[in-house]
Parts: C-alpha cells; structure tokens; sequence
C-alpha cells in the first residue's frame, strides 16, 4: 500500500477517524491535505503527527462553494488529487418531535451535502487523470437506525445510496467509489458516554470492545490503495460483529 506520489483530501481530519485516516496515509507516503472547521489547537496536532507532507485547511463542509474552492487549491498545488475521504461529520441528538429544523439542516448538510459537494469537484480532475477513489465514512447507524438520531443515520444511509450511485457513474472512468461502515469506535464522541451505557454498548459487540480509530482508518486506507482495484460500490462494516 504505496501511496508515494499520491496527494489525499481527508475531511474532518484534525480528531478522531479523520486524523488516523490523514496519519495512515502520511505513514504510506502520501502528501495529505486535511481540512477541518474550527479547532485550530487539534489541527496543528494532526499536522504534526501526519509529517512534513501534511498541510490543514479550515472551512466548512456545509458550504459547497468552499469545498469546490478547496479541491481547486489542492489540484492547482499539488497537479493532482487521488483520493477522497469523506469524513468530516456532525452529530446532533434529538428525539424525533424535538428536532429543529436547523439541526436537521445542518446534520443533512455537513454529512450528506458537503460529500457530495466535494466527490462532485474531485470528479473533475479524477476524471482527467482517468484514476482515483472515493471513500466515504458511513456509521452503523445508517443500517440499524437509533432512536434520537433521526437525522444524523438518514445522512448516513443517504452516504450509502450516494456512493453506489458515484460507484455506477465513475468506474468507466477508472474511480472507484466505496464506503467504510465504523461501528462504535473509542474517539471524542465515545468518551463522552457514561459508563453505564458505554458497557452496555459493549455488550452488544460481539468482539467484546469498542473499535480504534486506527483500525477504521486500515480500512479506508486499504479501499484508496490498489490492493482493492476491483472493489467498487462497497460499505465495509468495521464494527466488532455488532451488526452484520
């Protein structure tokens, strides 16, 4: 898994899956951009820790112009982009009658329309290239659904539907479109979990512990890589067994 010479957008990359995603592929020698919206301290961080190749970007996903503008200031750096993880992403808890439709909206937008914004600018130059991948970061509860996040697993189901459409429409043009599927992995968002229900949650994985963000970030890492040249169209579940 040779990324030398391979230039990768990775979303959301200044914590948790994102970053190990953006030290993965630094680590294979990648030159990685990762892009993040606000926190500057853990952006730093995931530079220093990806290497000398590594650069952020700050903006929102939600904005479309934005991320065309960064997929152009990546190709017009660096005269290529080869990858693409989407994984930037935003929770916002709330049972059904609840919900605001700002938090719908900006749930729908950050997951779902920032993805599709950035696979349609990344499109173009992948397309000129005739080579390039597409990873997009799904959840479990995009197959299972969960009580109080509504908005936030339509987004994630929507991700699946989005990438075997992407998988259909760019594979004459040698880009491959695949999904990862993390189930509960230890990150910020698990950490802040009760005991209570963070054993709980165990209890229904049947490897017996939360996943890594390291090991969700192997699996992204292999569907980029030619070791899947013939895997489109995929959602690889990285999730202990917890749904299969």
């Amino acid at each position: 898994m040779d990324f030398s010479g391979k230039v990768v957008l990775v979303t959301g990359g200044s914590r948790g899956i994102g970053r190990a995603c953006a030290v993965a592929f630094a680590k294979a020698g990648a030159t990685v951009v990762l892009t993040y919206a606000g926190n500057d301290a853990a952006a730093e961080e995931a530079v220093r820790l990806a290497g000398s190749k590594a650069q952020a970007v700050k903006f929102d996903v939600a904005d479309t112009g934005a991320c065309t503008k960064c997929v152009d200031e990546v190709v017009k750096q660096h005269g290529r982009l080869d990858v693409l993880v989407n994984n930037a992403g935003v929770a916002v808890d709330g049972l059904l009658v609840r919900v605001k439709d700002e938090d719908w909206d900006r749930q729908l937008d950050t997951n779902l329309k920032g993805a599709f914004a950035l696979a349609r600018a990344a499109a173009r130059p992948m397309m000129k290239q005739r080579s390039g991948a597409i990873i997009n970061l799904t959840s479990v509860v995009g197959d299972t659904g969960n009580a109080g996040q509504a908005a936030y697993a339509a987004s994630k189901a929507g991700l699946v539907g989005l990438t075997k459409a992407l998988a259909h429409e760019l594979a004459s043009r040698n880009i491959r479109v695949n999904a990862v599927s993390p189930g509960f992995i230890d990150t910020d968002m698990t950490s802040k979990l009760s005991d209570e229900l963070r054993t709980k949650l165990i209890g229904l994985i049947p490897l017996g512990r939360l996943g890594t963000a390291e090991e969700v970030a192997a699996s992204v890492v292999f569907l980029a890589s030619d070791a899947a040249s013939y895997t489109t169209g995929e959602v690889l579940k990285v999730n202990g067994g917890m749904y299969m």
